[in-house]
């Protein structure tokens, strides 16, 4: 991987965000400049992060949305469309804890058979840290104000409230321990 995959996924996600949900994208773009600040403490998992960073909402994109699952759907229209690397499915799939999600839809045997979580912590980790350190428009945010603005946004008591809120204590730890990590790289 390298460059080449970033670049791909640049222009894949760019095609399907773009003109048809301009404010996911410019989140898009923002959680992909947190995976290149990120990518350090991977090593040669930075370039793969920074694709799943870029490509992890491409599910919204009104003509992917099969189940109204973004994780799923995004990871499938990869894998199908584009034959994606496994591993790059496979985090978008269940980037920021969407098997959670999947269980209040009734996707998660579906998620998990397809898309097994994988292994490398510190990589899932990364993907939560730039996702939920990212507003919707882009910028940073600490992780604690994006769960309340989601839950804002789609209500305490909606499917996604419900996820968010569940998923909360996850996703700080997760923050905290890629917090801990680029703390200890040397300056």
């Amino acid at each position: 991987m390298g460059d080449r995959i970033e670049e791909w996924a640049m222009q894949v996600a760019e095609a399907e965000l773009c003109s048809t949900l301009p404010r996911r994208w410019a989140h898009t773009k923002g959680v992909a400049q947190r995976a290149e600040e990120v990518g350090q403490v991977l090593g040669e998992n930075a370039a793969l992060l920074v694709a799943a960073a870029t490509l992890h909402d491409v599910g919204y994109a009104p003509r992917l949305a099969v189940t109204g699952f973004h994780p799923l759907d995004g990871a499938r229209f990869l894998r199908d469309e584009h034959g994606a690397d496994q591993s790059l499915a496979r985090l978008v799939a269940n980037h920021s804890f969407a098997l959670l999600e999947a269980e209040q839809r009734g996707l998660h045997d579906e998620l998990a058979s397809e898309f097994p979580l994988l292994d490398d912590l510190m990589l899932v980790d990364a993907l939560v840290y730039c996702d939920m350190t990212t507003t919707p428009d882009g910028g940073r945010t600490t992780a604690q104000d994006r769960v309340a603005e989601i839950v804002g946004r789609y209500g305490a008591d909606s499917v996604v409230g419900r996820f968010i809120r569940r998923a909360a204590p996850e996703i700080f730890s997760s923050v905290e321990r890629i917090e801990a990590a680029l703390a200890a790289q040397p300056r």
